[in-house]
């Protein structure tokens, strides 16, 4: 993922986050390989907020699936979900990890948010991916 549009998706997450008058979040783009391409924290955000949004990107694009997904999973199996985190590190498996997928479906990236609800959080990775033209995948 181009860091061009890693930073229109971090514009895109922020700017909906504020238009639905959100707490101040924290957004993090990954690429296909788990790599950070761009990060923002808006002001009001508490110290340790990055590490939540960076745990549901870093579970969705290591377990590709979406972290709204991987809570579905841990309900289900939480053993396995432990496990993950263990092997993965710093998974965090609520809604707010979404992952970008191409035209073909091949993942191209992901968008972690945190800072509000969880939902709230997912709806602006979903508000995201869809400004720049990829389809966003959940995992639910």
């Amino acid at each position: 993922m181009k860091l061009e549009i890693a930073q229109k998706m971090v514009a895109a997450a922020l700017a909906h986050g504020r238009e639905q008058k959100m707490k101040p979040l924290v957004v993090v783009v990954m690429d296909s390989r788990g790599a950070m391409r761009a990060l923002a924290a808006e002001d009001g955000t508490s110290l340790k907020r990055a590490n939540v949004a960076i745990g549901k990107a870093n579970g969705a694009i290591a377990l590709g699936t979406g972290s709204r997904g991987l809570a579905q999973r841990a309900e289900k199996a939480p053993q396995f979900i432990a496990a993950a985190d263990h092997v993965v590190g710093g998974l965090v498996p609520v809604p707010g990890g979404v992952l970008a997928r191409d035209a073909n479906g091949e993942i191209v990236g992901v968008i972690g948010i945190s800072g509000d609800t969880s939902d709230n959080d997912e709806a602006c990775g979903l508000a995201a991916i869809a400004a720049v033209g990829l389809k966003a995948d959940t995992g639910a």
